[in-house]
């Protein structure tokens, strides 16, 4: 028996909630073979108590049941995840510069995350604030079509990536490193380097508010982004569809075991209002208002199907950009980002 069986039986362990293995994660540390016993190290940071329990049975259950393993000894060593900032008020997100960090998420996609996202950003910017976009969503970058520029970014002196300004942001996304229609064909580790490149070797500069837009489900790359950065607080974007609000519970579950606070949940495509001034629920009615209340989180607000909404978008002019007295999709984004304001302390 050797160190690296016993390693390569280990990326059988799933870090709880995530698709991906311990090995892969970086968590085992040491594994030793000698004296017929199998120690193995890990080194994994949780304020959740039940994460550590469950991946301490499951290493048991896999290497319990290898031939010629001996007694095997699972050592665990917690390191208490850092706090997120909106908790603690100390306000540190780990990258130089930036105050704080929101990460706005859907448990499926096709809920209009990444509009919610560009709004909400560009909405806090008209606050006065300095804003910074990542397009997380390495798979289906969105923001270099909704911000309406195909510029391609340099690098400074410090081989950081400079980051591309539109209408008052700065921006980052894969959107903005490929050829048009160029797929995207990365596997797990690769997916995870460049999460964490776009995150820490982008010269964000000083910012009051980074918002990540993350890509749907409860993968990879959410897990790769609470442990590399402190996030202040998440956004959890649905539809009042059952069908989207499941999906939804699933994300606000995974948020609770990576220690990352809800700010709350935004009902998107919440109704159409028709030029007879009627609201009509398309997808359901009040959907997201009663997940809020039964998952505990607060409703940070609905947001109606609107066409200026979707043309904007893809104009590269989003909504939020238009006077909130004109338009009632941006009116709804400007007080979503003033109630996230007031959360955040900025």
């Amino acid at each position: 028996m050797t160190p690296d069986f016993i390693r390569e039986a280990l990326r059988q362990v799933r870090y709880p909630g995530f698709s991906r293995d311990i090995v892969s994660f970086g968590l085992v540390k040491d594994v030793t073979c000698e004296d017929g016993q199998t120690t193995v190290r890990l080194e994994i940071s949780t304020r959740d108590p039940k994460v550590p329990e469950k991946i301490f049975q499951d290493c048991h259950e896999i290497l319990d049941q290898l031939p010629d393993v001996g007694t095997v000894k699972i050592d665990i060593q917690i390191k208490e995840a850092p706090a997120a900032a909106g908790a603690s008020g100390v306000g540190k997100s780990s990258i130089p510069g930036v105050k704080r960090i929101i990460a706005v998420a859907s448990g499926k996609g096709g809920v209009g995350k990444s509009t919610v996202s560009a709004n909400l950003a560009v909405a806090l910017a008209q606050s006065g604030a300095k804003v910074g976009l990542c397009d997380c969503d390495l798979y289906g970058p969105s923001v270099a079509q909704m911000f309406g520029t195909n510029e391609r970014p340099m690098a400074n002196e410090h081989d950081e990536i400079i980051p591309i300004e539109a209408h008052g942001l700065k921006l980052m996304s894969m959107g903005f490193l490929l050829e048009d229609r160029s797929p995207v064909i990365v596997r797990g580790p690769m997916a995870t380097r460049y999460t964490q490149q776009f995150l820490r070797q982008v010269a964000w500069g000083d910012l009051d508010y980074l918002v990540l837009d993350l890509p749907p489900g409860t993968g990879d790359i959410q897990l790769t982004i609470v442990q590399t950065v402190s996030v202040d607080g998440s956004v959890i974007v649905t539809t009042p569809q059952e069908v989207a609000l499941i999906d939804a519970r699933k994300a606000v579950s995974m948020f609770a075991k990576v220690n990352v606070p809800i700010l709350g949940l935004i009902e998107n495509m919440a109704w159409f209002e028709g030029d007879d001034g009627k609201k009509y629920p398309i997808f359901g009615k009040d959907g997201g208002v009663r997940e809020a209340e039964a998952l505990r989180v607060p409703l940070l607000g609905q947001i109606p199907i609107d066409m200026p909404t979707g043309q904007r978008g893809d104009a590269g002019a989003p909504v939020a950009l238009v006077s909130p007295e004109e338009n009632k999709v941006s009116a709804a984004f400007h007080q979503i980002a003033a109630g996230l304001r007031e959360k955040l302390g900025i």
